[in-house]
């Protein structure tokens, strides 16, 4: 922004500093009108202002199923509970190999489940909830530049300091709410995972689900998959092939801490 320097009169500026001063009376006198007729009780205010800039945190788990319990089809490979992930280790939060979501998006997961299985295929579950610990974990993975030893796996084609920046890494998560999960299809007939051009949590263009520089066949898969999740209430995210949310997810604002094990869901 340019700043301009003039000079004035002493009388001059007397003059301006009075009118200045009558201005400032007659849009005090306003805005105090203004005010009392649109007056808001204070406890909405600060109720509002909790909703826009708190984050809402919750350990309740009583909303949530074992997938499975839910989803007996589906076949479990929990990577955060492995050290095969982009970090390169287990990750916070995941305490045993398990997989959660709220009761709502488990049902949705069911049909998906049934829907697939009649296809040939069944759903193959990498990630669901994730608890807030986790995503910490991957924040302060994230900050730390010396430590690269997964790159060459899952993200050869960027340096780790425009991960945070580009969004690949956040400070919350989807899946801490409870209704998203990442998945992909594995095939009953060849009983291997299907072929979709690209790794699970591979950071780039390739993990996008319109991504065409693959084979036909491979970006056949990623619309069977994304086709069938559509269809039973989920929401694709257009940088990632594999992952899903609830459209219309229970817990919106809400993020879960809860840690993943037996003792946070149990069984039905």
């Amino acid at each position: 922004m340019h700043k301009f320097r003039k000079l004035i009169p002493v009388c001059m500026t007397a003059m301006l500093i009075s009118a200045l001063s009558a201005c400032i009376s007659q849009a005090e006198a306003s805005s105090e009108t203004e005010v009392a007729e649109t007056e808001v009780p204070e406890t909405e205010t600060a109720a509002a202002d909790t909703a826009e800039d708190d984050v809402i945190l919750s350990d309740d788990s009583s909303d949530f199923v074992l997938l499975s319990e839910a989803v007996p089809d589906a076949i479990l490979e929990i990577r955060y509970y492995s050290t095969y992930n982009f970090v390169g280790e287990r990750i916070d939060g995941y305490e045993e190999p398990l997989a959660f979501l709220t009761k709502e998006a488990a049902a949705a997961l069911k049909e998906v489940s049934d829907d697939v299985i009649e296809q040939g295929y069944r759903l193959k579950i990498y990630d669901a909830y994730r608890p807030q610990e986790a995503v910490t974990h991957f924040m302060n993975w994230a900050l730390d530049p010396e430590d690269t030893k997964m790159k060459d796996y899952f993200y050869p084609e960027l340096e780790k300091d425009v991960l945070f920046p580009q969004g690949y890494i956040a400070e919350h998560s989807g899946h801490s709410r409870g209704s998203t999960v990442d998945l992909t299809l594995f095939d009953m007939t060849t009983e291997k995972e299907v072929d979709m051009g690209g790794t699970f949590d591979y950071f780039g263009e390739l993990s996008h689900p319109d991504y065409t520089d693959i084979t036909e066949e491979q970006y056949e898969n990623r619309m069977i998959l994304r086709e069938a999740m559509l269809s039973h209430g989920f929401k694709p995210l257009e940088e990632e092939w594999w992952h899903f949310t609830l459209e219309d997810e229970p817990y919106p604002d809400t993020y879960f801490t809860f840690p993943v094990n037996s003792d946070s869901v149990a069984a039905d």
